[in-house]
């Protein structure tokens, strides 16, 4: 069973640059590593500050939180965040070419 989290923020117009560069760190280190049962997507709104992160993760696979670069990425969200970040727990009702 795969748990699927969806979180969001916005960003301090200065600190979005920041955020992108940290967010890029952290696809660096999980394409060095290649983590099993670890899905993991993030986008950057028009507006230029707004985030979304897809993270879906499988019953006993691999933890984002077990990255040093997530961690780095975790560690001042809160000084670059305008509007703090909001997790969402989902369950996925449908996909299409989007899942394996």
């Amino acid at each position: 069973m795969s748990t699927v989290d969806i979180i969001r923020y916005r960003t301090h117009p200065e600190k979005a640059e920041e955020n992108q560069k940290l967010v890029e760190a952290v696809f660096a280190e999980l394409a060095e590593k290649a983590p099993e049962g670890l899905r993991y997507m993030v986008f950057r709104l028009a507006d230029g500050v707004s985030f979304t992160h897809l993270v879906i993760s499988e019953e006993g696979g691999a933890s984002l939180g077990d990255l040093t670069a997530f961690t780095q990425f975790t560690e001042g969200v809160g000084e670059r965040a305008a509007v703090p970040p909001e997790r969402v727990e989902s369950t996925v009702v449908g996909s299409y070419g989007f899942l394996a």
